[in-house]
Parts: structure tokens; sequence; C-alpha cells
């Protein structure tokens, strides 16, 4: 679908319509821009509800009062989110473990599980409601021009031009590679397959997640009573458990969940992903900005991803209505550059953090087993840092734009 428009100029051209494009596109209309969004894939706009998504999130508490501030959290609520209360840790060699309670911060859960299209199609079905809005889907771009006239060139001959360029078009972005943004980063040894289980014993609305020497194991609870799993795995371990009868590959994630949730009884499409940490080496050129996996890809042990994706949004349309109230062009590179020192400080802390963990936790050396084991148990009863380490992973701890207070 694609809305008519006769428009060919814009404030602002957001390449991208998945999670982070369509949350920066509310945004930017709610603030009066004329925005246009370009999304290569046509939108999914229903599907079986007994069915859930292959790819989930874990939404932070500014997570969702992004969403909520956008107006498209009850939406969202409508069709499916499950709120966990608790999340527990725990290593595959000794004793280690540690256990998140909600409660324990006066917070009546720690987030939500969420599916990718949930928050895709809710987004999507706002964009819509915008009078300022263009959405332009399924379409694609071929090539842009950076600097004072930014234009960018649709697959079918079409010529937009837009005061600033938004590349929100995941990590193998097209508006990167089109603005000559290098990234640095590295291929993970690992794969990460993706899932619905159905499980002998109820979640306890728990996220439960096992560090494996191969590499982390997650089971998300679903509000049904089934769970959403991330298995990150040697590569040659995921494709061979791809490849398993589905009672065999019940089988093999009874025996890597520890069985903390009793037998796995059931379990539906698989999904393979490869995993990598890249981030872009400057998030802006003028007239250029990226946002969201285009500019960081980080490894999914936390479920960070999408988190930093909906702050760098809210970071970005928040720099943008400063300029304009103060008649500052939105495209200058003095503008953008404002958002980059906002964003890229914060967001590669936390891929390094998450890379950190991968490498301390997915490898079987003696000293680091050891040093691991203890210190998940220190942790658990280290009182204000296990509550900071909360805080922090929700959201509610450090700087945060106004659209996620």
């Amino acid at each position: 679908m694609s809305d008519t428009t006769d428009h060919t100029s814009f404030d602002l051209a957001i390449v991208g319509g998945g999670m982070v494009g369509n949350a920066l596109g509310c945004a930017a209309a709610d603030a009066g821009f004329e925005v246009c969004v370009i999304e290569a894939r046509a939108p999914l706009t229903e599907w079986p509800a007994e069915e859930v998504d292959l790819r989930v999130s874990a939404l932070s508490r500014a997570s969702q009062r992004v969403l909520e501030n956008l107006g498209v959290w009850q939406r969202m609520q409508a069709l499916r989110v499950s709120p966990y209360t608790d999340m527990h840790v725990w290593d595959a060699w000794g004793d280690g473990h540690i256990h998140f309670n909600a409660a324990e911060i006066g917070q009546p859960n720690l987030g939500h599980i969420v599916e990718n299209r949930v928050t895709q199609l809710a987004l999507w079905e706002h964009l819509g409601r915008f009078p300022n809005v263009t959405r332009l889907c399924p379409a694609r771009i071929v090539d842009l021009q950076t600097g004072p006239a930014p234009l960018l060139i649709l697959e079918d001959g079409s010529r937009l031009h837009a005061s600033l360029i938004i590349g929100a078009d995941g990590r193998d972005s097209r508006v990167r590679q089109l603005a000559a943004i290098a990234t640095r980063g590295w291929e993970y040894d690992q794969h990460a397959i993706v899932g619905t289980i159905t499980v002998q014993r109820h979640h306890q609305f728990t996220a439960w997640q096992r560090f494996m020497p191969s590499g982390p194991l997650a089971f998300l609870p679903i509000d049904d009573g089934r769970c959403s799993i991330v298995w990150s795995t040697r590569p040659d371990l995921a494709e061979g458990m791809m490849a398993m009868q589905d009672a065999d590959f019940c089988a093999a994630l009874s025996e890597a969940s520890d069985g903390v949730l009793g037998e796995v009884t059931g379990v539906g499409p698989r999904g393979l992903f490869p995993l990598r940490l890249g981030h872009a080496e400057t998030y802006i050129r003028q007239g250029v900005a990226l946002v969201g996996d285009a500019a960081h890809a980080i490894h999914p042990l936390a479920g960070q991803g999408v988190n930093l994706g909906f702050l760098d949004a809210a970071s970005l349309v928040e720099v943008l209505i400063e300029a304009r109230d103060a008649g500052r062009n939105i495209a200058s590179e003095a503008t953008l550059r404002r958002y980059e020192r906002a964003r890229k400080g914060a967001n590669l802390g936390m891929l390094a953090a998450m890379d950190l963990f991968k490498r301390f936790f997915s490898n079987d050396i003696l000293p680091l087993k050891l040093a691991r084991s203890l210190g998940l148990s220190l942790a658990d009863h280290s009182g204000p840092l296990k509550h900071l380490i909360i805080m922090r992973a929700m959201g509610l701890a450090g700087e945060r734009p106004t659209l996620a207070r």
C-alpha cells in the first residue's frame, strides 16, 4: 500500500518502516514535521491470534513510555503484550545465579515481552492517521544525495527531496552504505535460534536465561503460558538443531534449559539469525542521520537492541524540534551533532558491555567459570548495586529524552 500524495518534498524522509522508523515518524509528525516513510516490505496487517511472531523484543519501561507518549501502547495491549515481573539468570557451571524482582524497586513489572509485529503494526496504523505523513510501501531506494539539498531516488524512478534523510533500515542499512558511512565490528561465532515453545510448568511471568559455554539460552514469557526462545549457540550446533525433528529439538531444549520449566512439550516454527556486532563510525552526514540498527547492531543476550533504537528516535526528534523552534537548520551538521553526542556514547557503552558479557560467559576457561559464578552470586546479594542494574536495564536511570519520561 502507498498513501496518495502530491508531495515530492518533505522535512524528513525516513527510510525503513520498522519499529524504530515508525516510532520516529509518529513522533516527528506529532511535532508538525512533514514526513515520508519509505518501507521495502508490504506491511503485515493481520495474523492468526494463536500464533506468536518468531521475533519478539523485551521492551523496557523507557520504551513503554515512548510508546505511551506516542499514543500506541493501548493498541499494543489489545493485540498482545506480556509483562514479566522477574528475571532469573544462572550459569551452566557452578552455583552462580542472580534473581531480579520488580517489587524490589517498587515497580509492577520489569518490562514486557512483545512481538515485533505487534509494535510495528500499532505504529504503522498510527502513522496513517497523520495528514502530514506519506507512507510509501513497498518502495525501495536506489540512490541518495547528501549535502545541503538531500535527495532520494526510488526504484521506480521517483525523486524525493527532504531536508533530512534518516536511515532506519536495519543493520544492513542501504542509507548508511549510500552515505559512505563506515562501520566497525565483527561476526560473532554464534547464530540465534528463535521460536515459540510449550513447557510443562508455567513460566511464572519470569524471564529465564542460562549461560552455557556455547552461548546463552533465554525463555521469555508469553501471557498464555508459552515461552519465546532465543538460543544463541555455535553456527554448527545451530544448523544441526534447526535440522532436528520437533521431538528431538524439544528434548535438546529441555536438557539445555536444565529442566527449569520441566519438559519442553511443543515447538512452533523456528528461525535462525547470524549474530554480529556493528557500530557506525558516525551517525550523521550533512542531511543524513542514522537510528536504531542502522547505527548499531548488538548481541541479543540482554534484549537491548530495539530499546536503544527507541531512545535514538526520541533523542533525534527532540533535537530537531529544538533546532526548528530556534530557527536553525534541522539538517545542519551542528544540529545533527547534538543528536550524535546524546546517543553515541550511551550506545557504544551498551555494545561494549554486551560484548564483554558474551565473551565472559560463552567460554569454558576454568578461572573465568569460577569468577563468573562468584560474580553472579555476589551481585545477587549486592543490594543497591543490584537495584541500579535493574534500573539501568529498565531505562529508568541516567539521562532520558522527553518522550521516554
